[in-house]
């Protein structure tokens, strides 16, 4: 059995769209046994891709295939992630996690305060 690694990378829900799954493979940021691949390129099972997608970059080892997309909790099992991958990918996750928690945030007033600064300026005029 055989499927377009641009159709797999959509139906693992890599990608949200063909089209972002193609532009992916097309950029180099997909590999499927550690060669660039095109997007009509066929996927078997027991392939290895190389994902990098927003600094982010997974290995992983294609157990399955669909021709749909189905749920997340289904597209899970189309494939497996190395031990290493995963690891990296947490460390990098709690890091980023990290250097944001340590950024300022914004101080523009939410929805909620906007009324009562509006409410306030009304009830100052009358």
């Amino acid at each position: 059995m055989k499927q377009r690694l641009d159709k797999w990378l959509w139906a693992a829900r890599f990608y949200k769209t063909r089209r972002l799954a193609s532009e992916a493979i097309s950029g180099g940021k997909v590999h499927l046994n550690n060669q660039r691949a095109k997007p009509s390129k066929e996927v078997h099972i027991n392939d290895v891709l190389d994902i990098n997608k927003n600094g982010y970059s997974w290995q992983l080892t294609v157990q399955g295939l669909n021709a749909q997309r189905r749920p997340a909790t289904e597209a899970v099992l189309l494939y497996l992630e190395s031990e290493q991958s995963l690891k990296r990918r947490q460390q990098l996750a709690a890091i980023n996690k990290d250097m944001y928690a340590s950024t300022p945030q914004s101080e523009r007033p939410n929805k909620k305060q906007r009324r009562q600064i509006h409410k306030f300026k009304q009830s100052d005029f009358n």
